[in-house]
């Protein structure tokens, strides 16, 4: 018969299954991932904010991404790294900690979708209304789309979480590498109906919010390209809607990834390094994807680097 401790400050996460000998390789790979999104999001935040040729609308939407990428990944990656060298009995978690890790796992998730919404507005904008740019994308208006973006994802998140809080717990095991939502609302013994009825709801509002809004501008976009013969607004649209896109895809496969594998219990450990992988990929590789396609994100590189190079030895 099952011991049940009733509303427990302490709680259990299950971590990672690693073996021994795999230890230090995944908890090196993990640290450095962590090292290099610190690295490249911070170096992104503070290159956009220092050079004014990056003050453009595109930019400073952007910015929010690096910046949701750190706050995910630093409450997530370093306490992983802490329990990848605990044995399981010791990977402990107080129930606030937990909540806190789970809100803000949820925030990272949904900011991202609603983040990149908002750019994909703003390409909207700038290919298919070009001479109204300036007039739409004020300084006002990006204060606006940036609120938004991030009062939506809190609304969300801050009711899907409030469901949760509401419940008593009867068992104390986080069977994951890191508290979220579904997690919370297993420890405890009353009925969970409205929880997942919230849960699915939230995710196809958020997803079909996300994929339409990503269709609908992206149509009307091709549209406007197809119809054009100017060649350099074909050029600028391919090149900055391509970067978008593809940030897109990274963010939205990775998620739909841990949906598939949720309907496979037999693969929860795939499951599990793959919710660790939607933190760590997509925070990765955005900034790289920007820094890549952008014209003037590469200039200023080259310009800082010449400046070194041409500062005298000492």
């Amino acid at each position: 018969m099952e011991n049940y401790t009733f509303n427990s400050f302490t709680l259990q996460l299950e971590g990672l299954k690693v073996t021994q000998v795999s230890v230090y390789p995944v908890f090196f790979f993990f640290f450095f991932s962590y090292l290099l999104i610190i690295l490249v999001n911070v170096g992104i935040v503070v290159l956009v904010f220092i050079d004014k040729n990056l003050h453009q609308p595109m930019y400073l939407l952007f910015c929010n991404l690096p910046v949701n990428d750190i706050v995910g990944n630093s409450i997530m990656v370093p306490r992983l790294l802490s329990d990848i060298l605990l044995p399981p009995s010791e990977r402990l978690i107080s129930y606030y900690e937990c909540v806190v890790q789970a809100f803000t796992t949820h925030m990272f998730g949904t900011t991202s979708h609603t983040v990149l919404m908002i750019m994909a507005f703003d390409r909207y904008v700038a290919i298919c209304n070009p001479l109204r740019y300036a007039a739409i994308m004020t300084n006002k208006m990006l204060v606006k789309l940036t609120v938004s973006a991030w009062g939506v994802a809190f609304v969300l998140v801050g009711i899907l979480l409030g469901l949760t809080l509401r419940l008593n717990r009867c068992r104390t095991m986080i069977t994951n590498p890191f508290c979220d939502n579904a997690s919370l609302f297993k420890l405890s013994c009353e009925s969970v109906f409205i929880n997942n009825v919230y849960g699915l709801t939230f995710t196809v509002v958020l997803f079909t919010a996300s994929i339409g809004s990503i269709v609908l501008t992206y149509t009307k976009i091709t549209v406007v390209c197809l119809t054009s013969k100017n060649k350099s607004l074909n050029s600028k649209a391919l090149k900055t809607c391509s970067t978008h896109l593809f940030v897109y895809l990274i963010m939205f496969l990775c998620g739909m990834l841990i949906i598939i594998l949720h309907r496979f219990p037999q693969y929860s450990d795939y499951r599990k390094l793959s919710a660790i992988l939607f933190h760590i990929i997509p925070g990765s590789l955005n900034p790289i994807i920007y820094g890549v396609q952008s014209k003037e994100i590469k200039k200023f590189l080259s310009n800082l680097l010449q400046s070194r190079k041409s500062l005298p030895s000492l």
